[in-house]
């Protein structure tokens, strides 16, 4: 068991997590400017980026780079700087450092060494596109980004289709039609939120059916970095004690296919039935996967 308490003296230095605005640089917190002003190093997910924020607010504290490529060999080295009494501050190039983000890895190294970790709050882009979606938010799954290939992103979303808590994504503009017109595919025609350049002079909230941000996606120039927030999944009456509970939608066809001797658009039409599922999901989900 590892327990931290905040406020203590340590020999050790302390990783500091500082989240940077994620367009308007009027989010950047006192508190923010403060530790970074203070510790020994920061390390920066792209150091270019990262030096325009830190010359605006007058920091010359020194940076090195720390990112997804390098994390495993410069991350050993950080963990060292800090057992030895350094204070480091680790930034990303734009909100919470760890979210989607390589800082995740060098948490888990510093909880590994006893290494204190004090995270500042701070700007972030998935609260505020859930706040301002006009989507229940009492509950919400963050995922993030989702796979790049068809075949892995069919089976995430599979996973994801029965919550029932608002879901929320991020998404780049050139993924953007695709990823829409597949969510669109494999969890029906919700519910949903898109919203770009949060805290810029550009931000914009497109809301509606699923099937209609698809449309407004092929006919708008999609500029920008996005969320994409969508409603969770209606109520589901529970499937225990159901035979096929424990299968996924795909061996749920195949067992009929194998066992009962169906043809496949027959066993495609039972599962739905089974599942109470919408049939073009369960024939998406399973041509995905014969692929």
């Amino acid at each position: 068991m590892n327990v931290q308490k905040s406020f203590m003296d340590h020999e050790q230095g302390t990783l500091y997590i500082v989240p940077t605005p994620i367009g308007n640089l009027e989010d950047m917190t006192f508190r923010a400017v403060h530790t970074l002003k203070e510790v020994d190093m920061i390390g920066a997910e792209d150091t270019r980026n990262s030096r325009k924020l830190l010359n605006h607010f007058e920091i010359s504290t020194t940076l090195v780079s720390y990112h997804e490529h390098n994390k495993h060999t410069k991350g050993p080295e950080l963990i060292e700087r800090l057992r030895a009494g350094e204070n480091i501050a680790i930034v990303s190039d734009a909100g919470m450092p760890g979210i989607s983000d390589p800082g995740t890895d060098l948490v888990q190294r510093a909880v590994e060494a006893d290494v204190p970790v004090v995270v500042l709050p701070g700007a972030n882009a998935a609260l505020p596109a859930l706040a301002g979606s006009g989507l229940p938010t009492e509950g919400f799954y963050f995922h993030g980004f989702l796979p790049r290939k068809k075949k892995d992103r069919a089976a995430v979303l599979e996973q994801l289709q029965s919550i029932q808590a608002t879901l929320i994504f991020y998404e780049s503009p050139h993924r953007l039609k695709e990823m829409l017109s597949h969510v669109h595919e494999v969890l029906g025609d919700r519910k949903a939120s898109l919203v770009r350049e949060l805290t810029k002079r550009y931000e914009e909230y497109v809301r509606g059916d699923l099937g209609e941000l698809v449309d407004w996606s092929h006919t708008e120039q999609v500029r920008g970095e996005f969320c994409v927030v969508i409603e969770g999944a209606d109520d589901v009456e529970p499937a225990d004690g159901q035979w096929w509970a424990s299968l996924s939608v795909v061996d749920h066809v195949e067992h009929y296919i194998e066992n009962d001797g169906m043809r496949n658009k027959e066993a495609i039409k039972q599962t739905a039935l089974d599942r109470k599922l919408p049939k073009r999901e369960v024939y998406q989900a399973y041509h995905v996967e014969e692929k």
